[in-house]
């Protein structure tokens, strides 16, 4: 059992080439299938609870590690402790497929779907229950989710508009249940589960390019702008100047083009301190170089209400009136702390660490001729909560600051994220940041433009908003989690299935 959990761990970390910058998509189904199998041989729910661990901990161990920057090099906490931090939070994402191992196991063992294709629903339905869990339980962590694998030039990323990350992810189990628990031996039977696996691919690459959304309005001109601030830097009071100078520049010579854009974008927290603690007219002047362009400029800061509570925020200024954005969903221990934890902070230290949520329904800004709806940073992960802005917005822009991960897999990451949730809405991402990766999303999930890593510079496009819902838009998860559901159901054939795996547990 042990080599099986060494091969189930070494799937895992394998795992992260299917994501990008690597983007080696048919590795998602490789890994998991192969877990799959080692889960097929289990004779019990421990054993597949802990092949499910293992699988989990390598996958996470090698694609979020970056967390470790973060809390070392800008946090301030000591090596073994970030080390200790890291490892105990990937133990706890690894929970999630542990789980689905477990049921996995004691489900198939009591009889219930010991078929090929039954055993792969099965697992599929058990795996996208388990990440939408992940998604969703105490506030949620769902980087890496297996769909995000799946963006173009995947088939099926046809079904992104469809299912969603969550959903996708299922079929991506499911095709792996397939190549691992059919029994592919005898050409009788082969044909059904090749068969299935290339009806999936199919639909979905004919899908793909399908415009679920329409073109509104007339298309809008941009900058966004990357300011590349090293993150230690731009939290030194001896360089407070040189930020604001800089982001001055940035904006004004935007603006001073003989042709300027619609709309400027400065990224996340761009503004180091609170924005009642700016110098005196700095604000005006901001706002006057884009009144005398005609456009607007939208900029990350820590915003403070009148009941002194903190929010790291967006703001517009220029010619519509002036419109805020203030973040819903924080990070833990970066932007709150949870119940318990404020020893935390007592060992880190993390600049504006005690923030506020923002309200759950906050409309689209007025921007340039289109209706922008704002995300900032970690928001993006989480597809279903960017659907409270729709069918009204027309573009969707994220502000984000990923220095404080340093030069790691978290930049291209967070870009395929962001290609997800432009197929998932049919709408183009915006995304303007401190240090990467700037870039324009199109509906369909392509990469229309993108600005060098760790460089400052201005990235300018001509944008087209667009309008209309997809089946995601219109349902979210609800779909995909009623089909898992109903795989879970209809593989369990009997009434007494569930009791008769009970009364296997009490005797062993």
């Amino acid at each position: 059992m042990l080599r099986s959990r060494l091969l189930a761990l070494l799937a895992g970390a394998g795992a992260v080439l299917a994501f990008a910058p690597f983007g080696l998509f048919p590795l998602a189904f490789a890994s998991l299938a192969l877990l799959a199998a080692q889960l097929g041989r289990a004779e019990r729910a421990g054993d597949g609870f802990r092949l499910g661990f293992a699988w989990g901990f390598g996958a996470f161990a090698a694609g979020v590690s970056w967390l470790y920057v973060a809390l070392n090099r800008y946090g301030g906490m000591p090596m073994p402790l970030a080390a200790l931090a890291i490892a105990l939070f990937c133990a706890y994402l690894a929970l999630y497929p542990a789980l689905a191992g477990a049921a996995f196991v004691r489900l198939r063992r009591a009889g219930l779907g010991a078929g090929g294709a039954a055993a792969a629903g099965l697992f599929a339905a058990l795996w996208l229950l388990s990440e939408w869990l992940r998604g969703v339980l105490f506030t949620g962590f769902p980087w890496l989710a297996i769909g995000y694998t799946q963006t173009p030039p995947s088939p099926l990323a046809g079904f992104l508009p469809l299912l969603g990350v969550y959903g996708v992810g299922g079929l991506v189990a499911f095709v792996a249940g397939l190549l691992a628990l059919a029994d592919w031996r005898r050409l009788a039977t082969a044909w059904r589960p090749a068969a299935l696996v290339l009806v999936l691919l199919a639909v979905g690459g004919g899908l793909v390019g399908r415009a679920w959304t329409t073109p509104a309005g007339t298309p809008v001109a941009v900058a966004l702008l990357q300011t590349n601030f090293e993150q230690s830097l731009k939290w030194d009071p001896d360089r407070f100047g040189e930020v604001l100078r800089t982001n001055l520049e940035l904006a004004r010579n935007e603006f001073l083009r003989a042709d300027p854009p619609a709309l400027v974008v400065l990224p996340e927290t761009t503004l180091p301190t609170l924005l009642d603690r700016l110098p005196a007219g700095y604000l005006e002047l901001l706002a006057g170089f884009a009144r005398e362009a005609g456009g607007d400029l939208v900029l990350g800061v820590f915003r403070r209400d009148e009941a002194g509570r903190i929010y790291n925020a967006a703001i517009s200024l220029g010619t519509a009136p002036a419109q805020h954005y203030a973040k819903q969903h924080l990070v833990p221990f970066g932007e709150y702390s949870p119940p318990l934890f404020g020893w935390f902070y007592r060992v880190v230290d993390i600049p504006m660490s005690d923030q506020s949520r923002g309200a759950p329904e906050q409309p689209p800004l007025a921007l340039g001729g289109q209706q922008v709806a704002l995300n900032i940073c970690y928001e993006d992960l989480f597809g279903a909560e960017l659907l409270r802005a729709l069918p009204q917005a027309t573009l969707l822009l994220n502000l984000s600051n990923l220095a404080w991960y340093g030069d790691s897999l978290a930049q291209p990451q967070h870009l395929q994220i962001a290609r997800a949730r432009a197929l998932e809405t049919g709408r183009p991402m915006l995304r303007a940041t401190n240090t990467g990766m700037t870039a324009v999303v199109q509906p369909d999930g392509t990469v229309s433009a993108v600005l060098p890593e760790f460089e400052r510079g201005a990235l300018r496009a001509r944008v087209q908003g667009y309008a209309g819902t997809t089946p995601y838009a219109r349902w979210g998860d609800r779909l995909a989690l009623a089909l898992a559901v109903l795989v879970v159901l209809a593989t369990v054939r009997r009434p007494r299935g569930l009791l008769t795996a009970w009364r296997r547990k009490t005797v062993e």
